[in-house]
């Protein structure tokens, strides 16, 4: 394939999930399952781009890491959301407008995050259009940096979801472990994560391929992750020492929590 096909190959294949989830929604009334399949997206672009060029230890190699990460992220939203419903935001956009609801949904929700999840996954494509792959020390920093997001993000979600799940800690905000550091260590893992993929992919000479984690990271922090969940827990949050926990502790980069005098003076 020429390099026009295989970035065609993986944009059809994100295409592809969320058609099938956008069908799915229509007969569950749940567009969240969107939420569900983020992660499935981008491993199906990564063996597409893998099947595409014919393989490639560098290309197998983020393709294992991706799919490592996207699977446990599917299964983690869909246990932790069982039997919620529809999320509350895609609810309202229903409401509004339910009888062009359908295909709105289409275009706004599945179309829009399959295209933002192909320019996310650059560095795979770059891999994949690499050419000569021998792995070497910046393959290895890209899968330490990998580790470390991958870390944060699933110690962090499991240490949320032990919390939540315990009735003593109702009305309790969560400042152990790595929510001692940041308020946010699933999204920075997150972030960290692709920056971890993207450095892969400079090892195979896609510099341009920054430009995912990049949009990644934007996303995150500004759009649909850090920013949101904290206008949220804002406007609606009564937890003990909920406003104290946020001027004593980092929104996004880890680094010890400040000294109450500090935040006070």
């Amino acid at each position: 394939m020429g390099n026009g096909e295989v970035a065609l190959a993986g944009g059809l294949a994100a295409l592809a999930v969320m058609v099938v989830t956008w069908l799915a929604s229509l007969v569950q009334r749940d567009v969240s399952l969107v939420d569900r399949v983020w992660g499935l997206g981008f491993v199906a672009m990564a063996w597409t781009y893998a099947v595409a060029v014919d393989g490639g230890s560098r290309i197998l190699l983020a393709a294992v890491l991706i799919t490592v990460w996207g699977l446990r992220l599917s299964v983690y939203i869909t246990a932790r959301n069982w039997g919620d419903g529809e999320d509350p935001r895609y609810a309202a956009m229903r409401a509004k407008r339910p009888d062009t609801f359908a295909v709105r949904s289409l275009v706004t929700v599945f179309v829009l995050q399959g295209a933002l999840a192909w320019l996310v996954a650059l560095p795979l494509y770059g891999i994949a259009i690499s050419g000569p792959d021998d792995l070497g020390w910046l393959d290895v920093i890209g899968v330490a940096i990998w580790a470390v997001g991958f870390t944060f993000e699933a110690v962090g979600d499991w240490q949320l979801s032990r919390f939540l799940g315990d009735e003593a800690n109702r009305g309790r905000v969560l400042d152990t472990g790595l929510w001692r550091w940041t308020r946010h260590p699933n999204y920075f893992g997150d972030a960290t994560m692709w920056w971890g993929i993207g450095v892969i992919g400079l090892a195979a000479g896609a510099w341009w391929g920054l430009v995912g984690p990049a949009l990644m990271m934007v996303l995150i922090v500004k759009v649909s992750g850090v920013a949101l969940t904290d206008r949220n827990m804002a406007g609606k949050s009564k937890r003990e020492g909920h406003a104290a926990y946020v001027a004593r502790t980092s929104a996004f980069f880890p680094r010890p929590p400040r000294k109450l005098t500090d935040v006070d003076g």
